[in-house]
């Protein structure tokens, strides 16, 4: 399904951008902006380099001991420079472009991660802040044992599939109901887990109508815990007309995960697919 390719390809990978990437310093004041990077430093042992996080980096707990700079896409470039930073690393959406061509005009140094939201996008994001930290032992160490419990993890989920149809919903608003489509993490970590994506035929978080999910007749509603309440809230989300005739309903099939574990591809991924697959394979 998500074959891993050889690990060896990430070390020569590793190897040739290490000259480039500043070897021979490594960066004391680390800012992270994308909570899936700011797991991969803690997990090198580097947390505390770190000075600032975004909004997004919400595990381990010791971050919410450091300095906040919001949310990734909406970064203040003074806000970020204020903490005297001397490496931000930056999730591939980290924005808006203004706020970033200001901070590499200072000097500040800015290493952009590359996309990730697939088993091989895990190990490339790993080697890619040990790289950046001076940690290229430890983040191919680390980059060995996740690519061993993912195999282990997709392998388990792909013996107990069930093929069941799940949706995952973003939100609920009054445009109506949010939904993740193809080519979105959503849809991966569905897919990894051994479910199929009930929302298909589009790309993207989008909107869909209620006729659509009806025909589209999902088998088991996905979405993130509650966050007290709100759009995102999942408090009687199965009563909604949307969701009136689906086999999810028939089944009271509603699971709630944690976002940043679910959709993060991070060093935690493994455990998510297994999570998931547990849950919609009952």
């Amino acid at each position: 399904m998500y074959p891993l390719r050889r690990l060896s390809v990430f070390m020569v990978c590793l190897v040739v951008g290490a000259a480039a990437a500043h070897a021979d310093t490594r960066p004391l004041r680390v800012v992270s902006a994308g909570g899936d990077l700011t797991e991969i430093v803690y997990a090198l042992g580097a947390g505390d380099r770190l000075v600032g996080v975004d909004s997004t980096s919400r595990h381990p707990g010791e971050t919410q001991k450091k300095a906040q700079i919001g949310y990734v896409r909406r970064v203040s470039a003074e806000g970020v420079l204020s903490l005297k930073p001397d490496l931000v690393l930056g999730a591939n959406d980290l924005g808006p472009p203004p706020a970033v061509e200001q901070l590499r005009a200072t000097g500040v140094r800015v290493a952009i991660a590359p996309e990730g939201d697939s088993p091989d996008g895990v190990l490339d994001k790993i080697l890619f802040v040990g790289r950046h930290l001076g940690l290229d032992d430890e983040a191919r160490r680390l980059a060995g044992e996740i690519r061993e419990e993912m195999t282990r993890a997709i392998e388990t989920a792909a013996k107990s599939s069930r093929g069941r149809k799940v949706i995952f919903v973003l939100s609920v608003g009054d445009s109506g109901v949010l939904v993740g489509g193809e080519n979105t993490a959503a849809d991966a970590i569905i897919r990894l887990a051994g479910g199929e994506n009930a929302a298909r035929g589009f790309e993207g978080y989008k909107p869909m109508s209620r006729e659509s999910i009806l025909q589209a007749q999902p088998e088991v509603v996905l979405m993130m815990k509650n966050r007290q309440g709100g759009h995102r809230s999942t408090d009687r989300i199965l009563d909604r007309p949307e969701f009136s005739m689906t086999p999810a309903v028939a089944s009271g099939s509603l699971v709630t995960m944690d976002g940043l574990l679910l959709l993060g591809f991070g060093p935690r991924t493994p455990k998510a697919v297994a999570e998931l697959s547990s849950a919609i394979n009952r």
